[in-house]
């Protein structure tokens, strides 16, 4: 894109956006002035939570010990003075393919990438700056959901602890207070039995009404067989919930029944009842010999002896294995859905509950939800829309994004979603910086009751006490063809909301426009069409040569229908080649009457990005070359050749760094 010189028309208000202070004051850079920011009120550890889960979605590792930390709190930086190659002379190696021998999704790029690719000569610099500030993400190396209980919310992820790839699997444990600031704590599981010798793998947590807590996990046994098998907290009463004993009498509870793959049965999740039934019900992906992706139920009272349900809960044919597999009421209409709260696990199906069936497809690598119901006589699930199934209709998040799962919070009333983002740089640059792998930002997930037909998702309340300074800018023109520079200071950790009116009589003047537009086969931010790109460049440098765009592009029939999609193009993110760069996106739901908005989280070598309030939404990892530290910059941009847009509303906050250390007694 050719930068356009342009005047930006509207006000500018320098003032501190609503500025918070961090739950924990060592991340605030102005924790030494008294009395600096509000408090924030801690949650209260004598609530007792309902059942919860504790989904794992899969973590990257790395070889090195990465020993940068963010830890100033003040977003970017400023770029070493003196820099050298990364690794200059060492001889890295990285696998061809990494998980599908061992009955996994793949875990490397390498396939996408090809063995034709030259590494690039990443610097130093560059590597450090990469490291998010304020995602969840291990120390170092390949790094998967929460449970609340007793005042703490719990992350139990997949961690690679010797390597930044994939292998070698265990449990590594954090906790938090709020979902944002988190503790390392010592590993939970490891694979130390025969019946989990090749991986500790995806499991879910659930919280009997006696208090005990189970964990039913994967286990890659020791001739590679997948199997389920529980473990229990050591010390119930203990909140920090530090040792766990698996049940070496039981286990595995659970293996692959006739008729499924002795690696397709995998990813236990969080149990739940119905009325009028003591026994538990736990669903669990796989495939049938016809590769048609499926969920099975079992019923269980003890957790320890289970019964397979005559049917199957739901099957889509030619979508493949599922994993990860995530079953979960939502509100429809009624008090829950007036007030924004989400649902306990086990309520009860009826009027006003719909339920969410999710399967992260092995396929290809996507997570896919459908909304239907659910028939507790015969636990089967069927969707309200048979075209938009699991698998071939909606999907969580259009970008990097997989193995996710959600968990209801008692202390807020709602549920979670956590994803698993995974790198899209070489397995050679993970290598080096020592790390991969992030966890998306929590996202709370409600049933959008305006349309009826899809999830709402944003980020977590308490993201918000993260924001710092902040600018805010109203009726900013940017006419077609145009790039509008905003100056917002630091620009590697932002909270960007913004809402844009369209030229309705420039739209209506259109006979015809686009019709077979797809964000994912389109030439991204750079092509012109007459309704559309228009949107934000972030991670783009001075002159443009390296950006990430988060933009709408509207399409419109001969009958004067109006179709918008909402992409974000990764092709000119960064200058290096060994990097998987795709536009991603799809159509996003637009109500009559509504503006278009979106909301993107910056950090770093993440982008995260919420469109019409979390309707569609696409999660990035970029790797710039030049836009980093103190060279970021963010731009407003239309590239249509027909209609005239306006920023009606644009508010930018620079975020301040996570509070992510180890655990200590002072935190008590």
């Amino acid at each position: 894109m050719i930068p356009v010189t342009a005047t930006m028309d509207g006000a500018i208000n320098d003032a501190v956006l609503g500025a918070h202070a961090p739950l924990l004051p060592e991340t605030d850079p102005r924790r030494r002035a008294p009395n600096g920011g509000r408090q924030q009120r801690s949650s209260s550890s004598t609530v007792l939570p309902a059942v919860v889960s504790a989904a794992l979605l899969l973590v990257l590792a790395a070889v090195m010990v990465f020993a940068l930390q963010h830890a100033d709190g003040q977003g970017g930086g400023v770029m070493p003075a003196s820099d050298v190659v990364a690794g200059d002379g060492r001889v890295v190696e990285a696998a061809a393919s990494r998980g599908v021998v061992e009955g996994v999704s793949e875990k490397s790029t390498a396939p996408l990438l090809g063995s034709a690719v030259e590494g690039y000569a990443w610097t130093n610099a560059m590597l450090s700056w990469q490291r998010t500030a304020f995602h969840f993400q291990p120390p170092k190396n390949w790094m998967n959901g929460p449970l609340y209980h007793k005042g703490w919310y719990h992350l139990f992820y997949q961690w690679n602890p010797d390597s930044a790839v994939w292998g070698n699997i265990t449990w590594g444990h954090a906790v938090s207070r709020d979902l944002v600031h988190w503790l390392h704590l010592p590993l939970a599981m490891v694979p130390d039995r025969w019946y989990d010798a090749n991986g500790v793998w995806s499991g879910s947590a659930t919280l009997l009404p006696d208090g005990r807590i189970v964990m039913l996990y994967t286990g890659s046994t020791n001739e590679s067989v997948q199997v389920q098998n529980l473990a229990e907290p050591a010390d119930p009463s203990d909140p920090l919930l530090r040792e766990w004993v698996k049940a070496d009498a039981a286990n595995p509870v659970l293996v692959p029944p006739p008729g499924v793959g002795l690696t397709d049965f995998r990813d236990p999740t969080t149990a739940w009842r119905v009325p009028n039934d003591t026994a538990w019900r736990v669903a669990i992906g796989s495939k049938d010999r016809d590769h048609a992706g499926l969920a099975m139920v079992y019923r269980t009272e003890d957790f320890v002896s289970y019964d397979p349900q005559p049917a199957l809960m739901h099957v889509v044919p030619g979508t493949g294995m599922w994993e990860c597999v995530d079953f979960y009421p939502v509100a429809a209409s009624g008090p829950a859905a007036a007030e924004n709260f989400g649902l306990e696990t086990s309520a009860a199906p009826g009027p006003g509950v719909k339920h969410v069936v999710k399967a992260s497809l092995d396929d290809d690598k996507h997570d896919y939800y459908a909304i239907g119901t659910y028939d507790a006589g015969t636990d089967t699930w069927t969707p309200d829309d048979a075209e938009n199934d699991v698998g071939i209709g909606l999907r969580y998040d259009y970008g990097k994004y997989y193995a996710s799962k959600t968990f209801y919070d008692p202390i807020r009333r709602r549920r979670v979603l956590w994803g698993w983002v995974g790198e899209t740089d070489s397995e050679r640059a993970d290598i080096l910086k020592g790390w991969a792998s992030v966890q998306s930002i929590p996202r709370s997930v409600l049933l959008d009751t305006k349309t009826g037909s899809n999830l709402l998702q944003w980020p977590v309340v308490e993201v918000e006490t993260l924001r710092m300074r902040g600018k805010s800018f109203d009726a900013i023109a940017v006419d077609r063809g145009t790039v509008v520079p905003l100056d917002v200071g630091t620009a590697t950790q932002l909270d960007i909301e913004a809402v844009f009116e369209v030229d309705a009589s420039a739209v209506e003047s259109v006979t015809e426009a686009d019709v077979a537009y797809n964000c994912s086969t389109s030439g991204g931010a750079a092509g012109r069409g007459v309704l559309g790109p228009f949107g934000l460049l972030v991670l783009a440098d001075d002159d443009l040569s390296e950006q990430t765009a988060v933009y709408f592009y509207m399409a419109k029939g001969t009958d004067g229908s109006l179709k918008t999609f909402f992409c974000q193009d990764d092709l000119r993110s960064s200058k290096a080649n060994d990097l998987v760069k795709r536009v991603y996106g799809s159509v996003v739901p637009v109500l009559d009457r509504e503006n278009l908005s979106v909301r993107i989280l910056v950090d770093h070598s993440i982008v995260e990005s919420f469109a019409q309030g979390g309707r569609t939404c696409i999660t990035s990892r970029v790797y710039p070359t030049k836009a980093i530290y103190d060279s970021a910059r963010v731009f407003l941009f239309n590239n249509a050749t027909n209609i005239h847009v306006t920023a009606k509303s644009l508010k930018i906050w620079e975020l301040n760094s996570a509070y992510i250390r180890p655990y200590s007694s002072s935190h008590e």
